[in-house]
């Protein structure tokens, strides 16, 4: 049976004569194979460049009727230069946008560091109030804590300034705050146990850590005895009284005062006697005034001391101290007026 002859090629579609090597062909099916660059030069060859620019180097024929090197293009062009040359493109691309990269990347590192440097002294002033307000709330807190404490309880209470009464009688009438933490002592107590004291003229409270608790204490000064019936009452210069007897009790100098303890008399009586020096007060026997302006004093030893009003009674004090170690024999001394005291 015989095989049917082939139909004919058409004009369009290539013989296979016609993509043998060295055929125009040829060189077309080349240049697909190196991608771009093919389509690079297939773009040449549509703007009227001749097929044999791009003849095949094995092709002797294609060769020798351009008259040029084997794989050779009359311009001196080769696919693989435009390759190179493309390569060299895209590393120069590259190298560029490295460049671009590391400009910028040192342009912030140098901002940061101009930051930093010009915003250094605000953030080394911040770290420093931070930390000293840090410390200051630590050690609030750590003072708080520790006050407030069991192992900052109350467990001695100590009595100074008491010469008059037993400091233990005092130490006694402050038990209830043993026990308690030293910044929750009630005052209020404290202030109503020594109020049963009338010695007392005023006191002070100072906390000792880690467990004591000072009451210093101010005693009142007796300026005498004063008569009402038959009981003699020891007062201070405010007219507190101390004490009450029917005796008039040893030491305290007997006062004969016109108008009683709220007269303007014992005002300026017990202002005397209290400007007088121990040694000199205690040898007074009788304090006498009618007015806040004639108090006269009388001495153990028989000597009078007229001494007027309170006024200067400091310097009436001093005055009187030298005039009575000038003239010890003298039994009257005026010194209602420091200034030209009399001697008698």
């Amino acid at each position: 049976m015989r095989r049917p002859a082939p139909l004919p090629a058409s004009p369009e579609e290539p013989t296979p004569g016609d993509i043998a090597e060295g055929s125009p062909s040829a060189p077309r099916r080349r240049l697909q194979r190196f991608g771009d660059a093919g389509k690079r030069e297939a773009g040449r060859r549509a703007a009227g460049a001749p097929d044999a620019e791009v003849a095949d180097a094995g092709h002797p024929e294609a060769d020798a009727g351009l008259g040029t090197h084997a794989g050779a293009e009359p311009d001196g062009y080769s696919v693989t230069a435009v390759i190179a040359e493309e390569d060299q493109d895209a590393a120069r691309s590259a190298m560029r946008s490295s460049e671009v990269w590391r400009a910028a990347r040192a342009r912030r590192k140098a901002l940061r560091a101009e930051i930093r440097r010009f915003t250094q002294r605000s953030r080394r002033r911040r770290l420093v109030v931070w930390g000293s307000t840090g410390a200051l709330v630590a050690l609030v807190l750590g003072s708080v804590i520790a006050a407030y404490s069991p192992l900052f309880a109350v467990e001695k209470i100590t009595v100074a300034g008491a010469t008059s009464i037993d400091p233990a009688t005092v130490q006694q009438s402050l038990a209830d705050q043993i026990g308690a933490p030293l910044a929750l002592v009630d005052a209020g107590r404290v202030n109503s146990a020594l109020a049963e004291f009338p010695i007392i003229e005023s006191y002070a409270l100072e906390v000792r850590p880690p467990r004591e608790l000072l009451v210093r204490i101010v005693e009142r000064t007796p300026v005498g005895a004063i008569r009402d019936g038959d009981v003699y009452s020891v007062v201070d210069a405010a007219g507190v009284v101390l004490s009450s007897s029917r005796e008039r009790p040893a030491g305290a100098p007997e006062l004969d005062i016109t108008g009683g303890l709220g007269s303007t008399a014992f005002h300026s009586a017990g202002l005397v006697m209290r400007s007088l020096p121990a040694d000199l007060r205690a040898t007074v026997t009788q304090v006498r005034a009618t007015s806040g302006d004639d108090v006269t004093l009388s001495l153990a030893d028989g000597k009078t001391v007229v001494w007027g009003s309170e006024k200067d009674s400091s310097r009436k004090a001093a005055v009187l101290v030298r005039l009575i170690a000038a003239a010890p024999q003298s039994s009257t001394f005026d010194v209602s007026s420091p200034t030209v005291p009399v001697v008698g």
